[in-house]
C-alpha cells in the first residue's frame, strides 16, 4: 500500500470517530488525527489510537482451521473450510429442514455484511433462524422509540446540539468511559450554561461532571422518571398546547404516572424526593431540554416500558420534535445502528422494513430477485435462538460476536453451543465462541477493508481499507459468496463493497432507513450523510440527508408521537435472603464488548488487566473483605470470582463486575437471560446474588 495517509473510522463504538490511518515502513499502522471529523474533532481515547495493535496481532487467525478427528483445530485450505461448512449446512436443512440451521450476526459488521448475511440466511438457507448480538445493545430503546415516534434512530439530532441545549438527562450511561471523545459535548453544555443529570447507581467518571446525580436502586429507573413526571404534571409545568397538538395517549400515561407519587418513588428508587424535585426543576427550567438513555435502563426485563417512561417526560414537557430538544438513545456497537437497519434482525428486512409487511416484502423479494412467498417469517430472537441451539437449531453460522463471554447465562449458552452438530465462526482471532468451533474462517478487519457504518447520529460512514490483509485471510462477503456458490446460488452475492451497497440502496428504498439517496461518491466527499436520504427524482437535486428528525411530524400514521401508559414493576429476580445483594454489569474505559480484540493490546491490558468486583465499604465491612481480596459473587446461574475494589462511589446494596473477560471473572456467568416481553432483551443490568470472601 502507498504510504499515504488514509481518511477512516475506528472500528469500535457507536461515535465512529475520524482517523488517519498511514502505513509505517516496518510493517505497523500510524494513527493520526481527523480534526476535519465533526464527530470526534481528532480527538480518540485510548481503544482508538492503539487500534491498529491488533492487525498484526500474533494472535491474529491467517488459515482457516478445522477440527480434526482427533478434536483439534488445525490448519486448512479455503476450499476444505468452506466445502465442510456448506456440506454441513446442506445436510443439516436437508435431514431437519431449513429451521434448523441458524445464523447469528454481530453489531460490529459493516451495512454490507449485515445486508448480505440478512439475505444469506434467507434466500439461501430459507432460515428464520437469524439474530444479532445487537439485540443485546440497544434494542429497547428502538422498541420504545418506534412505539412513540413511529421510527427508531439512535439520536434524532446531531450530537453537535447537545452543548446548545438547556439541560440534559443521562440514564444509565458513562460516556467518559464507553465513548470518551464524546465527554466533550455534555462539557461544552455546562460551560455554556447549561446542567447535566446523571442517573447512575455508580458515581461513575461521568457522574463526577454532573450537576446533579441520582443513584437509583438498579431495576428501578422505570419508577424514577415516572416520579418526575407525577411532580411534572403536579407542579403545573405540563405544555399542554404541545401535548394536545402533537401527541396522542396523554390521558392514560397521566393517570399511570400520577399512581408513582413522590415519596413511593423515594422507598422504590432510594433517591430522596427533594433530589426528584430539583432534577424535575432543572429539566423544565430551560427553553430546550434532552433526555439520552444507555444500557442501564435499556438492558432490563422491562426496559421497552423504562425507556418509554423517559420519552413521556420528553413529550409531557414538550421537548420531543423541537429544535435542541428531545429523546435520544447512546447506540453502543461501532454499526449498532445500521446493523438492525439491513436484515440481520430476527423479524426485519433492508431499509428497517417489518418482515411481517406484505409490501416490504414485495419490495424487498423484487430486489433480490425471489417470490415473497419464498422468504420465511420472523424467528427467535438472539437470546431464544441460543437457547435453542443443540435442540431445535443444530448447526449455526455465527459472525462478529462472541457470545461465550457477551451472553447473559453465559455458561449455558456455552453448554448449548458446545451441543451442536456443527458450528463455523468466522473471526480476526480464536475467541472463547470461536475455540468450540467445527470451521473457523480468517477474516478481515476494518482497516483491511472498505464497507459503510452508520454511527450513533444516523449518519451513513465510509470506512477505507488502508492495509493490505494478511495472506490466507479473506472478507466476510467473499465466504458468503463462496458459502452460497457451494450451496446452489451461484450470483447475488458479489464479494465488493460498493456493489453490495448499491444494492441495499435499492432494497431500502421507500423503507423507514431509507438510504437510496447515499452512495460512495457522496460518502467520501461529505464527512456522512444522515438518514433518510431517499434518493431525488429526475433532475432533482440530491436529498441533502435528515440530521434531525420529527421537527414537522413524527413518523406515525397521524404524525402524533404516542405516550406510553406502564407503570413499575420489580425486576424478574429481586434480592432475597439467600441472595441478597443487587448485580450490575457494565465496561470499563480501556476494554471493548467481549474483549476479544482489546484483551490482545498490551497497552490496554496494562490499563484494565482483569475483572473486579466494585462493592460499598460498608458491604466489604460486612463480609470482613479488604481491598484485593477474591470474592466470589453467586447467582442462581453460577459463580464468577475476582478481586475486591472497594469504593464509595456504589450503592451499598450493589456490586458492579464489568463483562469484558472469560473464565473464573465472567460476569456474564451470573446475568439473568429474563427477557422484555417486546424487545426480547434479556436482564443484564440486575439481578440477585450474594457475595463472600473466597477463600
Amino acid at each position: 500500500m502507498p504510504n499515504t495517509a488514509t481518511p477512516t473510522h475506528c472500528p469500535y463504538c457507536a461515535l465512529q470517530c475520524g482517523m488517519n490511518l498511514t502505513p509505517a515502513a516496518d510493517g505497523t499502522v500510524e494513527v493520526g488525527e481527523r480534526p476535519d471529523f465533526p464527530v470526534n474533532r481528532g480527538a480518540l481515547c485510548g481503544k482508538g489510537r492503539t487500534a491498529p495493535a491488533v492487525l498484526a496481532s500474533a494472535a491474529r487467525l491467517t488459515s482457516p482451521l478445522v477440527r480434526s478427528d482427533g478434536g483439534e483445530l488445525v490448519p486448512a485450505g479455503w476450499d476444505e473450510a468452506l466445502d465442510r461448512i456448506a456440506g454441513s449446512l446442506a445436510r443439516t436443512r436437508a435431514e431437519r429442514g431449513a429451521d434448523a440451521v441458524g445464523v447469528f450476526g454481530g453489531g460490529g459488521l459493516t451495512n454490507e455484511k449485515a445486508y448480505a448475511l440478512g439475505k444469506f440466511a434467507r434466500v439461501v438457507l430459507g432460515t428464520s433462524q437469524i439474530d444479532y448480538n445487537g439485540r443485546f445493545c440497544m434494542s429497547s430503546a428502538a422498541a420504545a422509540g418506534t412505539k412513540a415516534f413511529g421510527l427508531d434512530r439512535g439520536l434524532p439530532f446531531p450530537l453537535e446540539d447537545i452543548p446548545k441545549t438547556g439541560c440534559v438527562i443521562l440514564v444509565g450511561s458513562n460516556p467518559a468511559e464507553t465513548m470518551p471523545p464524546s465527554l466533550r459535548y455534555f462539557t461544552e453544555l455546562r460551560e455554556n450554561g447549561g446542567t447535566l443529570i446523571v442517573v447512575d447507581p455508580r458515581r461513575t467518571r461521568t457522574a463526577e461532571q454532573a450537576d446533579l446525580h441520582l443513584a437509583p436502586r438498579p431495576g428501578t429507573d422505570l419508577a424514577l422518571a415516572l416520579g418526575m413526571l407525577h411532580l411534572v404534571v403536579a407542579e403545573g409545568r405540563v405544555d399542554e398546547r404541545y401535548v394536545e397538538e402533537r401527541t396522542a395517549g396523554w390521558e392514560e400515561a397521566r393517570a399511570a404516572a400520577m399512581a408513582h407519587w413522590p415519596e413511593y418513588v423515594e422507598r422504590i428508587t432510594g433517591v430522596s424526593v427533594p433530589e426528584l424535585r430539583e432534577a424535575v426543576r432543572l429539566f423544565c427550567a430551560p427553553e430546550a431540554a434532552m433526555v439520552l438513555t444507555a444500557r442501564g435502563p435499556e438492558q432490563q426485563a422491562k426496559g421497552t416500558d423504562t425507556v418509554g417512561a423517559w420519552i413521556n417526560l420528553c413529550l409531557a414537557t414538550g421537548r420531543a420534535g423541537r429544535p435542541l430538544s428531545g429523546y435520544g438513545c447512546l447506540t453502543g456497537q461501532g454499526n449498532g445502528q445500521g446493523g438492525r437497519e439491513h436484515g440481520q434482525k430476527a423479524d426485519q428486512l433492508p431499509g428497517y422494513r417489518k418482515l411481517t409487511d406484505p409490501a416490504a416484502r414485495l419490495h424487498v423479494a423484487g430486489v433480490w430477485g425471489v417470490d415473497p412467498d419464498s422468504l420465511p417469517g420472523p424467528g427467535r430472537s438472539a437470546y431464544e435462538l441460543l437457547d435453542a441451539l443443540g435442540t431445535d437449531v443444530r448447526a449455526l453460522l455465527l459472525m462478529g460476536s462472541n457470545p461465550v463471554v457477551s451472553a447473559p447465562r453465559a455458561a449455558h449458552v456455552e453448554e448449548r453451543l458446545r451441543s451442536l452438530d456443527f458450528l463455523a465462526v468466522c473471526d480476526v482471532v480464536l475467541s472463547e465462541t470461536a475455540a468450540l468451533a467445527d470451521v473457523v474462517l480468517p477474516v478481515t478487519q476494518w482497516a483491511e477493508e472498505t464497507g459503510t457504518t452508520t454511527n450513533l447520529e444516523g449518519r451513513v460512514l465510509l470506512r477505507r481499507r488502508a492495509v493490505t490483509p494478511p495472506d490466507g485471510v479473506r472478507g466476510d462477503l467473499e465466504v458468503l459468496h463462496g458459502l452460497a456458490d457451494r450451496l446452489g446460488v451461484e450470483k447475488g452475492f458479489p464479494t465488493g463493497p460498493e456493489e453490495v451497497f448499491e444494492e441495499l440502496r435499492r432494497a431500502s428504498a421507500g423503507g423507514p432507513a431509507d438510504y437510496s439517496g447515499i452512495d460512495y461518491r457522496r460518502l467520501g466527499e461529505e464527512n456522512g450523510v444522515f438518514w433518510p436520504c431517499p434518493a431525488p427524482g429526475e433532475e432533482a437535486p440530491p436529498h441533502p440527508g435528515t440530521p434531525r428528525l420529527f421537527l414537522d411530524r413524527f413518523a406515525t400514521d397521524d404524525g402524533r408521537a404516542r405516550f406510553a401508559a406502564v407503570a413499575h414493576r420489580p425486576s424478574a429476580e429481586e434480592p432475597d435472603e439467600a441472595y441478597p445483594v443487587l448485580l450490575t454489569t457494565g465496561r470499563v474505559l480501556a476494554q471493548y464488548q467481549s474483549g476479544a480484540q482489546t484483551r490482545r493490546v498490551a497497552e490496554l491490558n496494562a490499563a484494565a488487566p482483569g475483572p473486579f468486583v466494585e462493592l460499598h465499604p460498608r458491604l466489604a465491612a460486612r463480609l470482613g473483605a479488604a481491598e484485593g481480596d477474591p470474592l466470589a459473587v453467586v447467582s442462581r446461574r453460577g459463580r464468577a470470582v475476582a478481586p475486591a475494589r472497594i469504593t464509595t462511589g456504589i450503592r451499598p446494596d450493589t456490586v458492579f463486575m464489568p463483562f469484558h473477560w472469560p473464565g473464573e471473572g465472567r460476569a456474564n456467568t451470573l446475568t439473568n437471560p429474563a427477557l422484555d416481553p417486546t424487545s426480547r432483551m434479556p436482564e443484564f443490568k440486575v439481578c440477585a446474588v450474594r457475595v463472600e470472601v473466597a477463600r
